[in-house]
């Protein structure tokens, strides 16, 4: 069997209607590599990797720094156990990551695998916390309608989007969902709420809806007000996406919890990160029956900590935040044109180099046919919905820029 043949016999994949994808009619794109920008199908075909590899990728695929460091790791070791075990590159990078956070609270660093992993951490922190710390009552969430924030059955009792979680909901825990902050303010009982949870400055599955200028810092003054835990999800949104290192400091904004992952080592390792405040952090000593029994067997793994730390180094070697405040700038300017010009598009939504082309038309299954068409163009990227959505790579250069659009355009008035 060739490779096509065994991944429809034996392989099952995320989010994928797998009647459809094991049709005998379909061939699935295979991807052989990746260098920069670029990703090469099997038949050597090159495509600009318009979604950062699910919002993953940071400086390009096969960085050498990044990939240098990887290979120098594997020459040390691949991993250990950090369960009663500690090693250099994790508390490196525990120290890196607070420092984006000088002279505030937020001073500890609980790894895990993944955006998902990193939302149970805070979830199942703030329950304990409130539990064993004299507020038994404060035991149910508030998120916001149409989010997400991952699969695991904690975080997906969080998540908003019916289609993924509304099976789900009996078997979670109690979750108000609000759409926006007048909402939130009329909750009954805030009393009972243990933490809000949001994707700050823009939701990406919500097919990139960004939020209105000050709602975080509005929300941070509630939530402080109210002794509530702000979660702050930047699994999609850290790491330069939308302009600095982190959403949240675009609004001077400390949350109790941040949440990280995706590009926490570029995009080249699984890895997460749950930041958290010492006065939490405080709230677990004392005694066994306090201590956070939760934990994954490849936590704070070298190879991705080794990886973290590469990337964060050619943040300030490459200055790529300025870099990609230039790129935003000119991608917005690109958009614009592409606004006024085709006449398919509704509207395009952008934060920083995320952004979303939101079609007229609300035909089912759209958006997908223009993101297939778009390949012909030299583009991968996914929709939601009828919303073609736009992450690509921080490295991604200008004349990146306008292939890329380009094929948005192209696509959209052959389908359309």
């Amino acid at each position: 069997m060739n490779h096509v043949e065994l991944d429809k016999k034996h392989c099952w994949h995320p989010f994928t209607r797998q009647d459809l994808w094991t049709d005998d009619a379909h061939e699935p794109l295979m991807i052989e590599r990746g260098e920069g920008a670029w990703l090469y199908d099997s038949e050597g075909n090159g495509y600009i990797d318009g979604n950062a590899s699910i919002w993953t990728n940071i400086h390009g695929h096969q960085h050498p720094h990044i990939t240098g460091a990887i290979k120098a790791q594997l020459d040390t070791i691949a991993h250990s156990s950090y369960l009663g075990f500690g090693h250099g590159l994790a508390s490196e990078l525990a120290g890196k990551l607070v420092s984006f956070f000088p002279e505030t609270d937020l001073q500890r660093v609980f790894y895990s695998d993944d955006g998902s992993t990193a939302v149970e951490c805070a979830m199942k922190m703030a329950l304990q916390y409130r539990l064993q710390n004299g507020e038994p009552d404060r035991v149910e969430f508030v998120a916001f309608a149409d989010g997400y924030h991952g699969d695991t059955l904690g975080a997906a009792s969080l998540g908003g989007v019916e289609a993924f979680f509304s099976r789900f909901r009996k078997f979670g825990i109690t979750v108000h969902f609000v759409r926006n902050l007048a909402e939130l303010a009329d909750l009954a009982h805030p009393e009972r709420i243990a933490g809000v949870i949001i994707e700050p400055l823009v939701q990406g599955v919500n097919q990139i809806h960004v939020w209105p200028s000050g709602m975080l810092a509005e929300l941070r003054a509630w939530t402080t007000e109210q002794g509530i835990h702000l979660i702050l999800d930047e699994v999609m949104t850290g790491f330069g996406r939308t302009g600095t290192m982190f959403a949240c400091q675009q609004e001077e904004v400390v949350p109790d919890f941040l949440c990280l992952a995706k590009g926490l080592t570029g995009g080249y390792l699984p890895m997460a990160a749950t930041l958290v405040t010492e006065t939490i952090y405080n709230g677990f000593l004392g005694g066994a029956e306090r201590a956070f029994y939760y934990g994954h067997s490849y936590t704070a793994n070298p190879l991705g900590c080794a990886a973290a730390l590469a990337s964060l180094e050619v943040f300030e070697s490459e200055q790529t935040l300025i870099g990609v405040q230039e790129k935003a700038a000119y991608l917005a300017y690109k958009l614009s044109h592409l606004a006024n010009e085709n006449q398919a598009v509704k509207v395009v939504r952008r934060c920083g180099l995320v952004a979303g082309v939101e079609l007229k038309s609300d035909k089912s299954g759209l958006g997908a046919e223009v993101c297939l068409k778009a390949r012909n163009y030299q583009l991968l990227t996914r929709p939601i919905h009828n919303t073609i959505v736009i992450i690509p790579p921080l490295s991604i250069t200008r004349d990146e820029i306008d292939i890329m659009v380009t094929a948005i355009d192209q696509a959209i008035c052959e389908v359309c």
